[in-house]
Order: structure tokens, then C-alpha cells, then sequence
């Protein structure tokens, strides 16, 4: 049972891939795994002796993303029709990333042929389903015990998605991104504490810009019920070479950055959390 109300996860650090996955992709090993949250399960696992569970996928998010809808697929990339209650048209599917994604690196297209219908609802049907299923159980037991759930949900971004935005010199390089739906699924005194802690650290930090959070923290981010979701997004560059997708030398003293952060986040007086009550005297 978790000792604290807090509840982490890694939906798109999984690095497990399946043979009949590569050879279907027309693309190499390496450049699929660009698509990776590389190792942010590593990164946070301090959280655990915190006594905080952490959710992490272990199969790619190349091959199946559940940072989206359960069927938010696109109609081109399958062999047969799709169920009538799929949605097909939303921005997501529409640039290449939906439920079971087109492309990795903004324009690398992974298949060379239509994929089964029958694979895609496979996939979704025995990982998609049972990972949501077991977050939900998880924030469940958490506002069981204690009234209140904070879903930390943990990624990683390109260094090179930040130099696409028209904000000025500082705000290109931040380190951290924090996404809360613009205080729709968080308390946003959670939220700034959590960007005062990282900016003690020396990080530089945005809230909600480029990144408000995706489809997980948006679905489970209820405030007004006690249940509270952040989205981190982590500059790539800090922690890995994102060419050879391998460890920087910096990476350790990350994850002992993130150790100190987490410690300081889960000790957050806790003064209600039903609801948007701050937390402590901003």
C-alpha cells in the first residue's frame, strides 16, 4: 500500500521491442527508439522508496502510445475498417502520433505497408486497456486512503522542439516544462511548487508552454474530486546524447537532482486537496 498520495508514471520510457514490431517498421532500431522517453523510469525511480508506486510501460511508445485515446487512430494506416467509435480526425492522428503512431521524429514514417485493424485492437485490447486500468487502481487506492491523489506524470523532450516556439532566448532553453491543462487538472499550487522546487536546483522552468499536458493528464486530472495530474517533460539534452540515444555524463547527477526534488514534492503540506486549496503560503 502507498505510504504517501502520490502516484508516478513513465507511459513512454518502455524499451522493450518486439521482433514482429522491427520487422514490420521499415525503420532501423536506433531511430525508433528516438521517439523514446530514454530511461525517465530511471530518472524518477527514487520515488519508490518515497513510497510512491510508479507506473511504467515497458513496450515502446512507437508501437503503442497510451499517453492518448484508446482509439485514436488514423484510417490510412490500416488494412480494414476501424470500429465506427475510433476517432480518427483529431490533431493527433492528424500529425502522424495518435494511439498506434504513423512517424517518429516529426517525419519518419515507421511502416512500409498497412498495418491489420485486428493488429491495432490487439494491441490496444491486451496493453492499452490493462496500463489505464492499472493507473486507475492506483489513483483509486490513493484517495481511498488519504482523500486525495497526485498523478506526477513523467516524460522527456526533444532539446530541439524548444527552438520551434516563438518565445525569446531564455524561454527556449528551459529545462523543465510543467503542464497542468492551465490549472484544469491540478491544483495550480502544486503546480508552482513543484517549478519553485526545480528553480531552487538551478533548472529553468516553464508552466504549460510548449507542453499543458496530454491526454493522461487531462483524464485523470480532477481537481474538484481530489484528483490532481502534472505532466513533466524533461529537456533531453540535459541527461543523454539524443543522436545515440545512450547516457550523458550528466545523467546521474540528474536523477540526484530529481531524488532531492521528489523528496521535497511529496512533503508538501498536505491542507485539503479537495478541491483548489493552496497548499502552503505562496
Amino acid at each position: 500500500m502507498s505510504r504517501i498520495p502520490f502516484v508516478f508514471n513513465s507511459p513512454h520510457s518502455g524499451r522493450f521491442y518486439d521482433n514482429n514490431f522491427l520487422n514490420a517498421a521499415k525503420l532501423d532500431p536506433l531511430t525508433l527508439r528516438r521517439s523514446e522517453d530514454f530511461m525517465v523510469d530511471e530518472l524518477f525511480a527514487s520515488v519508490v522508496p518515497l513510497g510512491a508506486p510508479m507506473l511504467v510501460a515497458d513496450f515502446p511508445r512507437a508501437w503503442l502510445d497510451v499517453n492518448r485515446e484508446p482509439y485514436e487512430l488514423d484510417p490510412h494506416m490500416f488494412d480494414g475498417e476501424l470500429p465506427p467509435f475510433a476517432n480518427t480526425k483529431s490533431a493527433r492522428v492528424a500529425g502522424g502520433l495518435g494511439t498506434i503512431a504513423r512517424i517518429v521524429s516529426e517525419t519518419d514514417e515507421i511502416y512500409g505497408s498497412k498495418l491489420p485493424v485486428a493488429e491495432a485492437l490487439s494491441r490496444i485490447q491486451n496493453h492499452y486497456l490493462p496500463y489505464h486500468a492499472a493507473l486507475r487502481g492506483l489513483m483509486a487506492e490513493a484517495i481511498v486512503e488519504f482523500g486525495h491523489a497526485i498523478l506526477v506524470d513523467c516524460h522527456s523532450m526533444p532539446s530541439s522542439s524548444l527552438s520551434n516556439t516563438n518565445f525569446n532566448q531564455v524561454r527556449l532553453r528551459a529545462d523543465f516544462v510543467l503542464g497542468d491543462r492551465y490549472g484544469s487538472a491540478c491544483s495550480p499550487s502544486i503546480t508552482n511548487a513543484a517549478a519553485e522546487f526545480l528553480r531552487d536546483l538551478g533548472y529553468r522552468v516553464e508552466i504549460n508552454k510548449p507542453y499543458a499536458g496530454g491526454f493522461i493528464t487531462e483524464h485523470y486530472g480532477r481537481p474538484q474530486n481530489g484528483l490532481h495530474a502534472i505532466q513533466i517533460e524533461i529537456n533531453r539534452a540535459l541527461y543523454m546524447n539524443e543522436e545515440t540515444v545512450t547516457k550523458s555524463e550528466n545523467f546521474d547527477q540528474l536523477a540526484r537532482d530529481l531524488s532531492i526534488f521528489t523528496s521535497r514534492l511529496v512533503s508538501i503540506p498536505e491542507l485539503g486537496l479537495k478541491g483548489d486549496i493552496p497548499l502552503a503560503a505562496e
